[in-house]
């Protein structure tokens, strides 16, 4: 029987195998305004890198991941930083995106196609969707992760359809070839 992705990422996070990795610093050097209050979700938050950025800025974060033992090291992080950070234990392959509406989502280092529409449903009508997803040119340099979790050129803008794009760049970052983009409802 196969392991379940909450059994492998509990067991890679319980290891120390899973590096927490740096904050969003790319974020704060765009020319959109994104909220600095209300409600944020950060999708497949690991162990909370972008939900703890997230509640620097002054949003009040709910970090969901497939993971509790992510989301304990997330709070944990949080703590000691003296920052607080709600958390969720969620398998979005089968549960729902919590309701909104959210004033900022992010999906950083997680593709599940089918999530975008859900996503975009829960924005708040001012909301913005902030993501970052490896590419398959990540691929020329990293065996990990593998195809079926990297999007293909310019596919990220097909996903987010309905929304306005304000920035969208796809490159290599450091060793990893990543699109990046952040849009909000037209």
């Amino acid at each position: 029987m196969a392991e379940s992705d909450r059994a492998r990422w509990d067991r890679k996070y319980a290891g120390g195998s899973h590096s927490a990795g740096s904050e969003p610093d790319w974020l704060d050097a765009l020319d959109v305004e994104l909220p600095r209050s209300g409600a944020a979700l950060d999708v497949a938050s690991g162990t909370g890198r972008v939900a703890r950025w997230l509640v620097r800025r002054g949003l009040d974060v709910t970090a969901v991941d497939v993971s509790p033992v992510g989301l304990e090291l997330a709070r944990s992080q949080a703590q000691q930083s003296g920052l607080e950070i709600r958390t969720r234990a969620l398998d979005l392959t089968t549960d729902r995106v919590p309701a909104g509406p959210w004033k900022l989502i992010s999906c950083f280092a997680y593709l599940q196609r089918d999530l975008f529409p859900a996503l975009i449903q829960a924005l708040a009508p001012d909301g913005f969707l902030v993501v970052e997803i490896a590419t398959v040119r990540n691929l020329e340099r990293n065996a990990r992760p593998s195809r079926r979790f990297l999007l293909e050129r310019g596919e990220i803008n097909d996903l987010v359809g309905p929304l306005k794009v304000d920035y969208y760049r796809e490159d290599w970052f450091g060793e990893q070839a990543l699109a990046r983009l952040v849009a909000h409802p037209r």
